[in-house]
């Protein structure tokens, strides 16, 4: 590994600071006051190019309102383990739109609603529109295959 090359794991939970980060509203000088570092400092930690301490990751935990371990979980119901990070070079899409401008929007919006019920509606309706999307494709491609000349 060369020295000047993020650690995998370092670069995995500095991603999911970040995405916590920006789903707080926090900056990165925000951020850094509060943990008694520089903003540079956060934007090493948050690209894994250092690697944060136990204590620092415990009052980072704190700052943004989680434990450690969400800073190591991509899905609460697996258990905490290497197997479940995704250590490759490939980014996780989910991930990817976490930190775009419009689900960081998305969340921000969702994280207000404090009615379960409404929450699981939302969520509902969501998957059925993305099923809707998904039928109306396959259709589409049935179609131009029974056009299609053989």
């Amino acid at each position: 590994m060369n020295a000047k090359t993020p650690n995998a794991i370092d670069s995995y939970v500095g991603s999911q600071v970040r995405m916590r980060r920006q789903l707080m509203g926090l900056s990165q000088e925000r951020l850094a006051d509060q943990i008694g570092v520089t903003f540079q400092q956060v934007q090493k930690y948050e690209k894994g190019m250092n690697r944060i301490g136990a204590s620092r990751l415990q009052r980072i935990a704190e700052v943004l309102n989680t434990s450690p371990s969400f800073f190591f979980q991509q899905d609460p119901n697996e258990p905490l383990s290497l197997a479940g990070l995704d250590l490759t070079v490939t980014a996780d899409p989910v991930a990817e739109f976490l930190q775009s401008k419009e689900g960081l929007a998305l969340n921000k919006a969702f994280m207000k609603i404090t009615d379960m019920h409404l929450r699981e509606k939302i969520v509902a309706l969501v998957k059925a529109m993305a099923q809707t999307q998904v039928d109306r494709s396959v259709s589409a491609d049935q179609q131009k295959h029974d056009i299609s000349p053989n």
